[in-house]
């Protein structure tokens, strides 16, 4: 059998008397090095209060110093509920370096955190009595079975500690592989309960435990393994209070070897290195994959972490961008209508404004026709619901009636239901959003008169429409300049300009459109209209289709109106070539009725 067990007797401790002898002074303990017995207690301590969870039971003991009592790594005293802990098995980690009480410390030191929860184990379900005049040989069978039953039931009820468990298999087992108490095949049949019992209760794999299988079944024959196997198996079964049965295993066990010992082939001379070589491979099988699932856990938490920062980086940015956005729209919706640069800063002598006129009687009648189609555009019916009852209100439907009355007549439950009531609910018209983004660079000055009618036409329609209705225009080259602003109001003016600028800033103009007028917020029919020939630079083009594809995704509209067959197009944007300039406002006027019709 084993050659240390893990269930001691009642005992008490030689050093408790120096352990009380420190506070002969009635002061406070004297200052220790930090490796001595007092600086474990602290340890002791904090192992003690993750017993709680490791064990279920609030009543036990925990001391850790140099070296036990039972000579074991770690054992457990039922009788005094209390279970030792020998400090070398933190080595190097010194106590003040060990802090047990915090969850995860126990990843730093996880060989010994596995004897703790091996322990744990026992005080939660190691606790059937031995009966007054056992047999010692059942007894210590019995022990020896109870190792792996005790691990099989922690891990059907913690089965987040089978790493644990696994780690400390090396400290526990090993010693007393080497330093058997029993030789021959008693020896290699407990070699097999302690190794193969942790098989068949879950705690190792069986490609692991094959050098340990393969030599115990030449020594001990494949009958007799078999039989033993069997026992250990229906232990694993057996109740925590449940003594007779346990101690029946260990009979079955005890008679199963005297059994088979006369036919057994007389053991290797040197059975014990066999066994503790055969012990070796099955622990470096068990390092590498636990190695090997280590490491594919961390890749993997790796990649989640990975996920995270990246996805909160996406979030800044995103942040970012809006608050840029934001102050983007607050320079160039300025109250004092200069023209802004693309830093903020105001650009005076670059304002393309050249001043403003009273519409013409056209433009008046245009914006008073374009309202009219925009409410009609705007209109949703009624929507309608209907449910039918057996009792009113409600209009009555005579075929329901007399179908009702005939299953009463039949004797059965009535389930026709006579009565029909429908409700009615108004729609809520969509209002409207657009924005007119104007190209003034020198190419762009066939565009200035029907842009700026445009401008005011949908401004004025929009006010008349829905007062929740929005416009607002920007004429854009590298800097920006509102040409009407994001108000309920409509401009009483029509507002001027010409194109000499120079380079585009049509991703500026893009974002203070988009804050000033909620383009990416759906619930509002929404329009992106831009008046370019689209002849940029490479970073101008990508930064402007950065913000149409945002747009778009968010179900935003995005017209591109250009005036020449020679201009190009920009990806996202619907195209649409108007070989006449004065034929701009009713291409806009269209796309705008027809975004707003397309709300839902």
């Amino acid at each position: 059998m084993s050659s240390h067990h893990h269930i001691q007797p009642s005992a008490t401790a030689p050093d408790d008397d120096a352990d009380l002898a420190r506070w002969d002074d009635d002061g406070a303990p004297p200052a220790q090095p930090p490796s001595s017995p007092a600086a474990w207690l602290r340890v002791g301590a904090e192992l003690g209060d993750r017993l709680v969870a490791l064990s279920g039971r609030q009543d036990l003991l925990v001391t850790c110093r140099p070296g036990t009592r039972s000579g074991a790594p770690a054992a457990y005293f039922p009788g005094l509920a209390e279970i030792e802990f020998d400090s070398g098995l933190f080595a190097p980690l010194q106590p003040h370096e060990l802090h047990p009480r915090i969850v995860g410390d126990e990843e730093r030191y996880p060989a010994a955190w596995g004897v703790f929860v091996h322990e744990a184990a026992h005080a939660a379900h190691s606790v059937w009595k031995q009966p007054d005049g056992a047999d010692p040989r059942v007894v210590e069978a019995a022990l020896l079975l109870e190792e792996s039953r005790a691990e099989g039931a922690h891990l059907i009820r913690r089965p987040t500690d089978r790493t644990y468990l696994r780690t400390s298999a090396r400290t526990l087992v090993m010693p007393d592989i080497a330093n058997p108490r029993v030789q021959g095949a008693e020896h290699a049949a407990s070699v097999a309960a302690l190794i193969l019992g942790r098989r068949d209760a879950g705690i190792l794999d069986a490609g692991e435990t094959r050098a340990v299988a393969d030599l115990c079944e030449r020594v001990l024959g494949t009958d007799l393994l078999v039989t033993l196997t069997s026992i250990w198996t229906a232990a694993h079964r057996c109740a925590d209070h449940d003594a007779t049965t346990m101690l029946a295993h260990a009979q079955d066990w005890c008679e199963a070897l005297d059994a088979a010992a006369p036919a057994l082939p007389a053991p290797p001379g040197d059975l014990i290195d066999l066994l503790s070589a055969a012990a070796t491979v099955v622990m470096d099988s068990m390092a590498t994959n636990d190695a090997t699932d280590l490491a594919a856990q961390a890749a993997a938490n790796n990649a989640v972490a990975a996920r995270s920062r990246a996805q909160a980086q996406g979030r800044a940015q995103e942040a970012g961008k809006r608050r840029k956005a934001a102050a983007t729209a607050r320079s160039v919706f300025n109250p004092r209508g200069t023209t802004v640069s693309p830093d903020g800063t105001p650009a005076p002598y670059d304002n393309p404004i050249t001043g403003t006129r009273k519409p013409t009687a056209a433009e008046q009648t245009a914006a008073a026709r374009l309202s009219r189609a925009l409410r009609a555009a705007a209109y949703r019916e009624r929507t309608e619901e209907r449910t039918t009852s057996p009792t009113p209100p409600g209009r009555l439907n005579m075929g329901r009636a007399l179908a009702r009355d005939a299953q009463r007549a039949a004797g059965s439950i009535p389930t026709a239901e006579p009565f029909t009531h429908t409700r009615r609910r108004h729609s809520p018209t969509p209002p409207l959003r657009v924005g007119i983004a104007v190209d003034v660079s020198g190419s762009m000055s066939a565009a200035c008169k029907p842009v700026a009618s445009a401008a005011w036409i949908v401004a004025r329609a929009a006010a008349l429409t829905d007062p929740d209705s929005r416009t607002a225009t920007i004429a854009y080259d590298m800097n920006l300049t509102a040409l009407t602003r994001p108000t309920h109001r409509a401009p009483d003016l029509v507002t001027q300009f010409h194109a000499n600028g120079g380079n585009h800033n049509l991703g500026d103009a893009i974002d203070a459109l988009d804050h000033g007028l909620d383009l990416s917020r759906p619930g509002t029919g929404r329009l992106l209209v831009i008046v370019t020939d689209a002849h940029y630079r490479r970073d101008e083009t990508d930064q402007a289709v950065t913000r149409i594809k945002r747009l778009t995704a968010a179900g935003c509209a995005v017209l591109q109106l250009t005036l020449s067959k020679e201009s190009l197009h920009l990806p996202g944007t619907t195209l649409l070539h108007l070989p006449r300039p004065s034929s701009a406002p009713a291409a806009i006027a269209k796309a705008a009725t027809d975004a707003i019709r397309k709300t839902r």
